[in-house]
């Protein structure tokens, strides 16, 4: 439990002089693997003063291309090195046809993609030999006709590969804003009894085609009412490692530590 830092190589070597009193640090192993040298070294000395917990960007277990075995039997070995507890990553797709997007794309919320996606994650764990939890992700449109909401859908997922719920609040609160649907609501439907962390990030407004929409950048201060939303969910789930996500803008070390402590 307690507060976390996504770790960044901007703050790698302030944060290993300054050993402020964080819960843990979160890494994406994508960033890491296969690197060698200085970079293993540096994660050996996080590794030394902070718990790890790993967090990936580009399984696309939501896609349709096979899984990629190489990719899982490295993060494996990477997960086996840093004594993660669980690996997440996000309930999307983010390759196809072999090319890699560069996004993280949102799958349709249909009935038949349930059982799918959730083969497809007990191959991931089956390989990883960890617990593994989906993360819900923003989005700007609804891809395909949808048999149910997206808060249902990662409930079904959930329940069909008895995995757990990375669960992003940000995420949750940029799409209903924008979508216009009640958080709340969405929180009521969520499987909120699987969530093993939960995510929280800033997020910037903007002007597109005469509508401001909300756009999940991680390159801001965290929004009061998403840390409301935050303490709304927490009454819920009880006590849960909360990791701050801070990727563009990030400001000095003291500045990012005063609002994660």
């Amino acid at each position: 439990n307690g507060v976390g830092l996504g770790l960044r190589w901007e703050l790698l070597d302030e944060l290993l002089e300054a050993k402020p009193a964080l819960s843990f640090v979160e890494v994406s192993p994508e960033n890491y693997m296969g690197r060698g040298g200085y970079v293993d070294d540096a994660l050996d000395r996080v590794a030394a003063l902070y718990p790890i917990v790993t967090h990936g960007l580009t399984m696309s277990v939501g896609g349709t291309d096979p899984l990629r075995e190489d990719y899982l039997v490295g993060l494996r070995d990477f997960i086996t090195r840093v004594k993660s507890p669980w690996h997440s990553d996000h309930l999307c797709f983010s390759t196809a046809g072999g090319v890699m997007l560069h996004d993280l794309l949102p799958v349709a919320f249909q009935e038949g993609e349930v059982g799918r996606i959730a083969d497809r994650i007990k191959r991931v764990e089956d390989v990883l030999g960890v617990p593994f939890a989906i993360e819900n992700v923003s989005s700007y449109l609804h891809p395909g006709e949808r048999d149910m909401g997206e808060a249902e859908f990662l409930a079904r997922v959930c329940e069909a590969a008895d995995c757990g719920l990375m669960l992003d609040v940000n995420n949750a609160y940029v799409n209903a804003t924008n979508f216009g649907f009640d958080v709340d609501e969405w929180m009521a439907t969520a499987p909120l009894h699987r969530v093993v962390q939960l995510h929280i990030a800033g997020h910037d407004w903007v002007d597109e085609d005469g509508e401001r929409l909300i756009i999940d950048t991680h390159a801001a201060d965290v929004d009061a009412p998403v840390l409301a939303l935050l303490e709304r969910v927490l009454a819920k789930t009880g006590p849960k490692p909360v990791l701050l996500e801070r990727d563009q803008r990030i400001p000095p070390l003291p500045v990012l530590l005063d609002e994660v402590l």
